[in-house]
């Protein structure tokens, strides 16, 4: 069964790839990642607190003696190790462990000089950047619009400073996704990858203390992935990945049928282990095959906006129809 299937420049095997995720920490497990079959792996984000918070440190270590007197370029301490120095470490030993395609990841909110670490994750390996814009806007006066505007800035910048191909990890949370989406393409965007996951946090009354709590996905959120890649995959000309509610040989194979060209797990292989990506291939090929399917290319799309037998369940439609049903 011919499962290939192509993701920002490369040609793969088979759809199904490691997201973000503190997996790649671990060289044993990055290996066993590899074995296993991954198809490609993303690394952890570098976030824009982390340089911002890195180049402040900096900043205070040498400014503060340097200001003492004229001779104090002879005690000046050497700048701590910085977060942003051990990413890039560690990007350059994944990439030498393994021979799959690897992706460096970016996580902020605005455009500047922090973006400059794409050129270094390039440098030390990174065949290409994935590009977190995970915002959560608490401020009543930024509109968002405004927002938009920053984060398509921070695209194009990006492909200005790097030859790489840049995928955009989105949140669902945009007045018009798929004008957001289209002028993302338009920004130079290479793919598009299908949701964050916000996590909430909680209230202990008792100790009147914000609670966080990590809750991985199970299949239930692969929904609204489902609707948007339905929505999205025939007017757009770039690559759509799911991250988030794939688990299942089945959540899989509605993720291809709804547009996605490529599947990010994360969750399933932190309950399963590594081998989970094996499984999930080979079960994807059998039903694939039980189904009269040649490829993977044959199904994708298959069940878009502009192919599924009633539109309309994606739509409003489907909204006002499950409410009247309701016994």
């Amino acid at each position: 069964m011919n499962l290939s299937c192509t993701y920002l420049g490369h040609t793969l095997p088979h759809p199904f790839i490691v997201g973000a995720s503190p997996m790649v920490d671990d060289l044993a497990v990055v290996r066993r990642l590899e074995d296993s079959g991954a198809a490609a792996i993303v690394m952890r984000s570098l976030f824009e607190e982390q340089v911002l918070n890195d180049e402040l440190a900096s900043a205070l270590a040498i400014d503060g003696p340097a200001l003492s007197f004229a001779e104090a370029e002879s005690y000046l301490p050497e700048p701590a190790v910085r977060e942003a120095d051990d990413y890039l470490q560690l990007l350059a030993t994944v990439r030498d462990a393994v021979d799959v395609p690897l992706f460096g990841s970016l996580n902020g909110i605005h455009g500047g000089r922090w973006l400059k670490y794409a050129e270094q994750m390039v440098a030390a390996g990174a065949n290409g950047i994935e590009l977190n814009l995970y915002q959560l806007p608490t401020d009543s006066r930024q509109s968002g619009a405004d927002i938009e505007e920053v984060q398509l800035e921070m695209v194009a910048e990006l492909k200005r400073r790097i030859a790489k191909p840049v995928a955009v990890k989105l949140s669902p949370a945009y007045t018009a996704l798929p004008h957001f989406a289209r002028r993302l393409q338009e920004s130079g965007a290479d793919a598009l990858v299908l949701f964050n996951r916000f996590y909430q946090a909680d209230i202990d009354p008792e100790a009147l203390d914000v609670v966080r709590r990590l809750e991985l996905s199970d299949s239930s959120e692969l929904l609204l992935r489902l609707r948007w890649l339905a929505v999205l995959s025939p007017q757009l000309q770039l690559p759509l990945a799911v991250t988030g509610g794939v688990h299942t040989p089945i959540d899989a194979v509605k993720s291809v049928m709804a547009g996605a060209s490529a599947i990010q797990l994360v969750s399933t292989l932190l309950r399963h282990g590594p081998e989970r990506i094996g499984r999930l291939r080979d079960e994807l090929a059998r039903w694939l095959t039980e189904h009269g399917y040649s490829s993977l290319q044959e199904m994708r799309g298959c069940m878009d906006l502009s192919r599924c037998p009633d539109p309309t369940a994606f739509e409003r439609a489907n909204y006002m129809e499950l409410l009247r049903s309701w016994q």
